[in-house]
């Protein structure tokens, strides 16, 4: 689960957004990707996982270009997580080189248990790639959804061929993919996989590809948060149906 956006919030609110964040873990989510680019959403996920904290994945960033407050963002997140953070990544790859080291020697000491690069922009898949290439990250996040598919042209088949998994950003387009539906009986052919929306197609089609590891759909409403735990679950799409799902996708577009 993403929580840009989402879980950026003061106040009562807060109280709301823990609620989302539990009930997507009661329904079956158990990775939840956050920033301190997000404004609150760092700390407010924070307060949601606490009584679970053992139980679920958190992947949080480093956001800056300098190495002193990239040292603090890090352990401040150390402490709200626990102590530990299962996947430390370098936000839209600033200052890469200066975080890594230190990012490195935290993994060693067990703190942190898996490093990644991010990055929204398809210009940037090179320098992603270079970071695979080096053997420095076992992870990386990108966009990837039924209408956007360039990283199936490098960044897909190279993290299947080092074995770094894929954390998948954008997978509804921000909601742009969301705001038309096709004909309900385009639907109803989607049923057999578990489908019963336009969103939880979407998410499956991503899902799907057993090259992606992980998707993070963001929402601020409990019920959208079980509709999208519900997408992760088998059966698969077959090729042949992924194909006809971004057909569609790409005509609604």
């Amino acid at each position: 689960m993403g929580t840009w956006r989402t879980l950026d919030v003061w106040g009562p609110e807060e109280a709301l957004r823990h609620e989302v964040v539990r009930t997507a873990i009661r329904a079956g989510s158990n990775f939840f990707d956050t920033s301190p680019m997000y404004g609150q959403a760092e700390r407010v996920l924070a307060d949601a996982v606490r009584p679970v904290r053992s139980s679920v994945l958190i992947a949080t960033k480093v956001w800056t270009s300098s190495a002193a407050e990239g040292r603090r963002q890090v352990q401040r997140a150390l402490a709200w997580y626990g102590g530990w953070v299962d996947v430390y990544q370098v936000h839209n790859l600033l200052a890469a080189e200066v975080h890594l080291p230190y990012l490195e020697a935290l993994r060693a000491e067990g703190r942190v248990r898996a490093l990644g690069v991010t990055h929204y922009s398809h210009r940037a898949f090179p320098e992603i790639l270079r970071w695979m290439e080096a053997g420095r990250v076992q992870c990386v996040q990108v966009p990837y959804n039924a209408v956007d598919r360039e990283v199936e042209q490098d960044i897909l088949p190279r993290a299947h061929e080092l074995g770094i998994g894929v954390i998948v950003m954008r997978p509804l387009a921000e909601g742009e993919l969301v705001r038309q539906s096709p004909p309900a009986h385009e639907l109803r052919r989607l049923e057999p996989f578990g489908v019963r929306s336009w969103a939880q197609a979407l998410l499956k089609w991503v899902a799907s590809d057993p090259r992606v590891s992980v998707v993070i759909p963001a929402t601020a409403r409990p019920e959208r948060a079980v509709e999208n735990a519900q997408a992760g679950d088998p059966p698969w799409f077959d090729p042949e149906t992924r194909e006809r799902v971004s057909y569609l996708a790409c005509q609604l577009f």
